[in-house]
C-alpha cells in the first residue's frame, strides 16, 4: 500500500481535477476505479470526462457495460473494488474501507474544500486511515497547483 492521498478541491471543478489525477494514474500503469455515491452524478462525470482536454484522451467507462473488465478507468457506485484495480479514487463522499486502502497501490479521496460536510467527512476519513496505521497525504490547490500540506507516515510494520 503506497498510501491514501486526500485532495481538497478549492479552485478546480471535480471533473478537471479528476481528469488530471486519472491521467497521472494511467501514466503509472494503474487500472483505476472511480467510486461515487450516485449513478446519475457518475453519468454526468462520464460525459464531462469524454468532453475533456482536446490534447488528450482519457479512456474510461461506466460500470455495467460489456467491457468493464477492459476499462482502464471504471466509474462505479459499487461497494467492491473491481478486479485488477490498483488505484481507487473516491468522489462525492463515497466510502473507502481501511481494508481496501491496505490492499491497493493508492487511494485518492477528492473532496470539495468549500463544503463543510465534505470537510467533516474527509477529516473523519483521515482519522480512520491514520488510526489504522496507513500513510496519508493531504494536498490542497494553491495558486492553481497541488501543494502537499500535510503527511503522516505509515506505522512501522
Amino acid at each position: 500500500m503506497a498510501g491514501v492521498c486526500f485532495y481538497r478541491l478549492a479552485q478546480s471543478p471535480l471533473e478537471v481535477a479528476l481528469s488530471r489525477l486519472l491521467t497521472r494514474a494511467l501514466a503509472t500503469g494503474w487500472r483505476v476505479a472511480v467510486r461515487g455515491r450516485d449513478a446519475g452524478r457518475l453519468a454526468w462525470l462520464d460525459e464531462r470526462l469524454w468532453l475533456g482536454a482536446e490534447d488528450g484522451f482519457l479512456p474510461h467507462g461506466l460500470e455495467g457495460g460489456p467491457q468493464d473488465a477492459d476499462q482502464p478507468v471504471l466509474l462505479t457506485t459499487g461497494p467492491q473494488v473491481p478486479p485488477g484495480v490498483a488505484c481507487l479514487m473516491s468522489v462525492d463522499g463515497a466510502g473507502v474501507s481501511v481494508a481496501e486502502a491496505t490492499a491497493l497501490q493508492r487511494v485518492c479521496i477528492l473532496f470539495d474544500g468549500n463544503d463543510p460536510a465534505a470537510l467533516t467527512l474527509a477529516r473523519q476519513q483521515w482519522c480512520d486511515v491514520t488510526a489504522a496505521g496507513l500513510g496519508a497525504q493531504y494536498w490542497s490547490e494553491d495558486g492553481g497547483r497541488w501543494e502537499k500540506k500535510q503527511e503522516k507516515a505509515a506505522a512501522p510494520v
